[in-house]
């Protein structure tokens, strides 16, 4: 279904019943995310997407070389499905020797994402902290800085649409002396894959 039908389906309240479907269809794999989620990806057209996000301590969380604080290059319509996510803004500053954060780009192919360092460097302190729930949606605009947290020991699943914006870049904030590296995305297996459909699936039923 295209990113425009998904989101109609939020609009109706049919979320949890289209999640549902789209995961029991099959065909779909797991990949960890450096953002300590597993994501099943289900759309991609042009700079459109549709995932659906899943956190949960079953799941083997994937290693991250920088930090959970990132921007993305799209807007975000994030709708929960079951849990509870926390949206935590960022103030993000420019900082010379008093920073503690390099800003990195994020470019992300089929084999991974390429991780480089910019000459920004930055110091940051915690924003606006937004708490959500089953049935919540929010938004997020490209080049905000932000991270999703899940509290520690809990379950939550959301549908991530993305619309990309031109000129805009995915960032994330890291280690000073990081240097420019690559970062496969692992793929789950079918049978992680299973596990994965199985737990959304105990939620939503």
């Amino acid at each position: 279904m295209s990113y425009q039908g998904v989101y109609d389906e939020l609009a109706r309240g049919r979320a949890r019943a289209w999640a549902l479907a789209a995961i029991s269809g099959g065909g779909v794999r797991g990949v960890r995310h450096p953002l300590g989620f597993v994501c099943l990806p289900l759309e991609r057209d042009g700079g459109e997407g549709v995932c659906i996000h899943l956190w949960s301590d079953s799941l083997a969380p994937a290693r991250s070389t920088t930090s959970q604080i990132h921007c993305h290059s799209w807007d975000l319509v994030s709708h929960v499905l079951y849990g509870q996510v926390r949206n935590v803004h960022a103030v993000v500053t420019d900082a010379g020797r008093d920073a503690t954060h390099r800003v990195f780009e994020v470019v992300s192919g089929p084999g991974g994402d390429r991780i480089s360092p910019t000459p920004r460097t930055v110091r940051h302190e915690t924003g606006l902290v937004e708490v959500f729930g089953p049935g919540d949606t929010y938004t997020l605009p490209s080049g905000s800085f932000h991270s999703s947290v899940v509290p520690e020991g809990g379950e939550a699943a959301t549908i991530a649409l993305g619309r990309g914006r031109p000129g805009s870049r995915d960032l994330s904030l890291g280690p000073l002396g990081t240097g420019c590296h690559h970062v496969p995305r692992q793929t789950l297996d079918t049978e992680e894959t299973a596990l994965a459909v199985r737990l959304m699936a105990a939620h939503l039923s």
